[in-house]
């Protein structure tokens, strides 16, 4: 903006009369400083702060409701668990006992498992949770992203 503005004003004082010289430089010397303590403000003295990166947000808390089958005897041979609830994200993923199982998501209501014959071996219980992984996601700063999300256990019972 002010590049070239010594010659401008050269050009200009030339044209002038000497009354008007101090007019015209005047002029200028209050762009030039309005200019300057514009920028210094800006760049020092406004509060300007790094922008922080976005807490993450909770993510949906899936829920449990039923289990089919809900018991097994022991020494039964393996077979596939269908967990149905609500709030099951795509990635969403059944846990025999706090262990990850290999899900396949039917719907936002129903996952399925398979349960090997080594985990009904013996007389007892466990417990089936879903856990709905976090995300990040690809908003300025990390803005989106959710942590997992675990729901409450329902037990499955070994006969």
């Amino acid at each position: 903006m002010f590049i070239g503005a010594e010659s401008n004003l050269s050009n200009a004082l030339k044209a002038s009369s000497p009354s008007s010289n101090k007019l015209i430089k005047g002029e200028i010397m209050k762009k030039y400083f309005g200019a300057t303590l514009l920028l210094t403000l800006l760049c020092l003295g406004c509060g300007y702060k790094s922008p922080m990166a976005a807490s993450q947000q909770p993510g949906a808390v899936p829920a449990v409701m039923q289990l089919v089958p809900n018991t097994a005897n022991s020494g039964d041979p393996g077979f596939t668990l269908t967990v149905n609830g609500n709030a099951f994200n795509q990635d969403a993923v059944i846990n025999l006992n706090g262990e990850k199982q290999t899900t396949t998501f039917m719907t936002g209501n129903q996952l399925t498992t398979t349960i090997p014959a080594s985990a009904i071996a013996t007389p007892g219980s466990l417990a089936v949770t879903v856990t709905n992984p976090a995300h990040t996601a690809g908003g300025i700063y990390g803005a989106g992203s959710t942590a997992s999300a675990t729901s409450n256990p329902k037990n499955f019972s070994i006969n």
